[in-house]
């Protein structure tokens, strides 16, 4: 079993950052890829952003330029800065792993654009 645990999310007003968390094992973060997806209300889920074991990121057009991730290998930790948040960006994040053993999920974190 791989296990994600996510965090760092709330509400914030258009054009406000927030940074989100994403916990796993030392065996994952160095064997796999870490994905952000996010899922707002009535839609379907969306790649936002991933890096690679190696370090390498890439992100989806829209965030490009915006968000940022990095890696914490002391705290087996992945981050993922948001600058410039928009209303539409209003969803529930997600951290993924696609493992040997299986696509793995966490519970979420919800984030809220809203003045």
């Amino acid at each position: 079993q791989v296990h994600l645990v996510e965090s760092g999310g709330g509400w914030v007003q258009p054009g406000g950052s927030l940074r989100l968390s994403c916990a796993t094992s030392k065996s994952t973060l160095n064997g796999y890829g870490v994905g952000w997806f996010r899922q707002a209300p009535g839609k379907e889920r969306e790649r936002v952003a991933r890096i690679s074991d190696g370090g390498s990121t890439d992100y989806a057009d829209s965030v490009n330029g915006r968000f940022t991730l990095s890696r914490d290998n002391a705290k087996n930790t992945v981050y993922l800065q948001m600058a410039s948040l928009k209303a539409e960006e209003t969803g529930v994040y997600y951290c993924n792993v696609v493992h040997k053993w299986g696509n793995f999920w966490g519970q979420g974190t919800q984030v809220t654009v809203s003045s």
